[in-house]
C-alpha cells in the first residue's frame, strides 16, 4: 500500500509542477521575454500544451476568464492539492 501511496502522491505533484511550467511560460511569452519561434521554447512549450489540456479542456467550459485571465490552471492546482490532501487523510 505504500508503493501506490507513493505513486498517487508523486503522479500529483508532477502534474502540479506541469501546472506551474505551463503558467510561467505562457507569461514569459506574453511579456516577450522567450521567443516561440525559437525551436526549443516550441517544443517546451507544446509539450506543456499536450499534457495539460486534456485536463484543462473540461475546466475551462465551466470557469469563465476573468479579466482576461485564465483561472484554470490555478483552480486545478488547487483541487490536486485537495485531493492529494483528501488521501492523505483518509485513505492511507
Amino acid at each position: 500500500m505504500d508503493a501506490l501511496r507513493w505513486l498517487v502522491d508523486t503522479v500529483i505533484e508532477i502534474y502540479i509542477i506541469l501546472m506551474i511550467a505551463l503558467a510561467v511560460m505562457s507569461w514569459l511569452v506574453a511579456f516577450d521575454v522567450v521567443n516561440r519561434r525559437n525551436r526549443f521554447v516550441w517544443s517546451v512549450g507544446q509539450f506543456l500544451q499536450r499534457v495539460t489540456e486534456p485536463v484543462l479542456r473540461p475546466l475551462r467550459r465551466i470557469v469563465p476568464n476573468i479579466g482576461g485571465m485564465d483561472l484554470t490552471p490555478v483552480i486545478f492546482v488547487l483541487l490536486l492539492l485537495f485531493v492529494q490532501k483528501l488521501l492523505n487523510q483518509y485513505v492511507w
